[in-house]
């Protein structure tokens, strides 16, 4: 054989080589072993990050239309998109490992409290935040059943990765059973465990350090609204044509004091269990100007992945709640978020002493100032704190 046969065919057999172990190497990383029992998401390797607009909206255009979630305001062809859904309520853990989240920031409410061993998770109402964004939102995790009180609240659909007890798990407190309570109570459920890829997916590299597999799962919120319609019939309306907020309550809503009438609360801190301090403490550093809430998490500013900015609030208000647990061997716990109880208001640089009530599982929670007034509230991103009955809030 010529020389010059003898490098053709050596070249063609170093290109086969590296189209089969570039194949290979694909299928791998596609393909990872998977410890989990139930059916798993399929995992990337690489996925774009950031949020995506539907369209851009000039600083000129009048932002007339108001969110009935917390009040701030929008343009009409944001709410063309919104009132066509219904408000969307996810799982996000606050695992030391999972931060910086993605997406908390685009929620127009956001709920806080432990999911278990003092380690806080949210849940992140999104409807108005979101009419003109893609959002991808990380990392999604499991139910627990003091969360579907607020679910219910807004006739939201549900997000989630599992969670506590199935009706017939002999081995989860009764009132623990997350998945079952969720099927008695009517949710919308969008478990991740019922819903194909794309929509939800496993990223191993959406932070720079590796992490857990329960870390990895990320929803995104257009796909989940499109998955909803499409294989539920949930949009504005549910499956018997009855809309969301046909029962809906909104809080009552104030223009926020204008600088000159700010208060002095510049620093808020507490720790929901004791000895978590060092990586679950969270404080809320107020800032004059902007009139907002900086949050700090574990020591370190709070940030979210998707806006690269810290998370920051117009209004925090501490839910005091009682503590009842570990109720079983998985260490399940329960908080008392229905009937009334006592609380904090933190706004305008203030902070006042209120009351809380929610009498049904449906009824919404109404915040309640020391003279019987409903409380309103300054226009923005809200975060309910619920926190044990008798945790120290500094200020």
């Amino acid at each position: 054989m010529k020389k010059r046969d003898l490098f053709i065919s050596g070249l063609i057999g170093i290109a086969l080589y590296l189209l089969s172990t570039g194949v290979s190497y694909a299928v791998f990383s596609y393909v990872k072993p998977s410890t989990s029992t139930q059916k798993e998401a399929p995992k990337l390797t690489s996925i774009t990050k950031g949020p995506k607009k539907h369209f851009e909206i000039a600083p000129s255009v009048p932002r007339t239309e108001v969110c009935p979630i917390n009040g701030l305001m929008y343009t009409k062809q944001e709410r063309e998109i919104w009132e066509k859904r219904r408000p969307l309520a996810v799982m996000i853990e606050n695992h030391a490992e999972s931060r910086p989240q993605s997406g908390l920031s685009f929620a127009d409410v956001v709920y806080e409290a432990v999911a278990e061993g003092g380690i806080t998770r949210f849940m992140g109402v999104y409807y108005c935040g979101i009419a003109n964004v893609n959002v991808p939102l990380a990392p999604v995790r499991s139910a627990r059943t003091y969360y579907l009180p607020w679910v219910l609240e807004y006739d939201a659909l549900y997000n989630h990765v599992g969670g506590a007890g199935n009706c017939n798990d002999e081995t989860v407190d009764v009132r623990a059973k997350a998945l079952c309570q969720i099927q008695k109570y009517g949710i919308k459920d969008l478990d991740q465990f019922g819903i194909p890829f794309p929509t939800c997916y496993r990223n191993y590299d959406r932070l720079d350090h590796t992490v857990a597999t329960e870390h990895t799962m990320v929803c995104e919120t257009d796909k989940l609204y499109s998955f909803a319609q499409k294989n539920k019939e949930w949009t504005n309306v549910d499956e018997d044509g009855i809309e969301w907020n046909e029962d809906y309550v909104s809080w009552k809503f104030k223009e926020e004091a204008p600088v000159s009438s700010r208060g002095t609360v510049t620093a808020i801190a507490f720790t929901a269990w004791k000895g978590y301090e060092k990586d679950y403490s969270v404080s809320w550093k107020y800032d004059n100007v902007q009139n907002a809430y900086l949050r700090t998490n574990g020591q370190s500013p709070h940030i979210d992945l998707e806006t690269e900015e810290q998370l920051r609030a117009k209004v925090l208000v501490v839910q005091f709640a009682k503590e009842t647990g570990p109720v079983d061997d998985h260490m399940h716990l329960l908080y008392q978020n229905t009937g009334s109880g006592t609380g904090l208001l933190f706004q305008d640089g203030t902070v006042e002493k209120i009351t809380w009530k929610k009498l049904e599982l449906t009824d919404r929670t109404k915040f309640y100032l020391s003279n019987g007034k409903e409380v309103e509230f300054n226009k923005g991103q809200l975060w309910i704190e619920m926190l044990p009955t008798g945790t120290i809030v500094t200020y």
